[in-house]
């Protein structure tokens, strides 16, 4: 049936006007047609721990989660997630007031936004930014303000002058990632030290999107925005167990705020997806109880892969930005004689077989993330080395 539209109308909102096919989904299927190893969406191509997939499996049997959970998710893992939060940070939160799960992170920022935000509402967010951010932040009518992270020696750096001077008298609310995807920045006590003095002079609400928060290398360390002074009240602290525990598909993530934020969140999450992931919750209330040992050797197995590839990539030609989070590394491919970065994702994988990001879709000043391209290292040791074997042959 065709269905007569009005041709002076668009049949997408405008608000979502400037958000088309993700960036994601046009090179996977690239990947796919041009049998290329996919190094751009950030899945693992493996399954994590197999006692959590059991206790998936064993709540399925048993018959829990298989009908609609509680609206702010299943006690079990509203404790567990309370419990991870007290025992890593020292944060206390109580789990049924202060905790709800979201069908993922994805989910929590659009449902934190949906409902901290009125129409006109300034955010402040880091570009790169994730790119759910700009179409959660248009989809509740507000207006993205980015501060911009700039390469500084090995990584990319704030500028809290610049985020200071970006406060105006609309600003509601900071939108803050670290560890920082896509460019593996992890931002020092220092930083959040003034980030939340910022916060609290100018009586800002902050959302903070931690999912990253086991994978940080070398000296980085994770502290929650959460836990400095006068921030426990402001701050919307969410994660997810996707990049944890490797079941991207399961869609589990949290947040963690004050009755108030949590209220508030919910009132929006409930008309998104109600409830979602009911024998999945159980699993992850359980993964989380899971002794420091796995987290890390998680941390320690991903960590050898960033090596591996932050290494070949360099060999490939590549200026590398060696990430001190995440499960990505950001390259500059200026070295190799090329400054568009769409372009060169594009013909990357019928020149090497390999598929990489554009950080330039991350941001709002395109022409600032022109010459990055981010690369996953999430994937099994073999892949990588072949991906590198590729990328080698293709430069030299």
């Amino acid at each position: 049936m065709h269905v007569m539209t009005s041709s002076a109308r668009p049949l997408l909102n405008r608000r979502l006007a400037e958000f088309g096919t993700t960036i994601f989904a046009e090179m996977s299927a690239l990947a796919l047609r041009t049998g290329s190893i996919n190094l751009g969406q950030g899945f693992p191509d493996t399954d994590g721990p197999e006692e959590v997939r059991e206790a998936a499996v064993r709540a399925l049997r048993d018959g829990r989660g298989n009908q609609y959970p509680p609206g702010p998710g299943v006690p079990e893992l509203r404790t567990a997630v309370a419990a991870h939060q007290q025992r890593r940070y020292g944060l206390s939160y109580d789990p049924d007031t202060e905790v709800l799960v979201t069908a993922g992170a994805t989910e929590a920022i659009a449902a934190a936004l949906l409902a901290l935000l009125e129409p006109g509402d300034e955010v402040i967010a880091f570009e790169p930014y994730y790119d759910s951010y700009a179409a959660c932040i248009a989809m509740a009518g507000g207006k993205r303000v980015p501060v911009t992270l700039r390469p500084d020696g090995g990584s990319f750096r704030l500028d809290l002058d610049e985020l200071r001077d970006a406060v105006t008298d609309r600003t509601r609310l900071l939108l803050i990632n670290t560890p920082h995807n896509p460019t593996g920045t992890v931002l020092s006590r220092q930083e959040l030290t003034a980030i939340a003095e910022l916060a609290v002079e100018r009586d800002l609400l902050v959302v903070t999107d931690e999912v990253y928060e086991h994978l940080v290398f070398d000296d980085a360390e994770h502290v929650p925005l959460a836990a400095f002074p006068g921030m426990r009240e402001r701050t919307v602290t969410i994660s997810s167990s996707g990049k944890t525990f490797s079941f991207t598909g399961w869609k589990v993530g949290w947040i963690t705020a004050s009755p108030g934020l949590v209220t508030a969140v919910r009132s929006a999450k409930q008309y998104l997806t109600y409830v979602s992931s009911g024998p999945f919750q159980y699993a992850v209330a359980e993964a989380l109880a899971l002794p420091d040992t796995y987290f890390e050797a998680f941390r320690a197995d991903m960590l050898a892969k960033r090596d591996l590839l932050a290494a070949g990539l360099e060999e490939a030609g590549f200026r590398v930005f060696r990430p001190a989070g995440t499960y990505f590394v950001t390259t500059d491919i200026r070295p190799l004689g090329e400054t568009d970065g769409v372009s060169f994702c594009r013909s990357l994988p019928e020149r090497a077989g390999v598929v990489a990001i554009p950080n330039a879709v991350f941001y709002d000043h395109r022409e600032a993330g022109a010459p990055f391209v981010r690369f996953a290292f999430c994937k099994r040791t073999g892949v990588l080395e072949e991906a590198v074997r590729r990328l080698k042959a293709s430069a030299g």
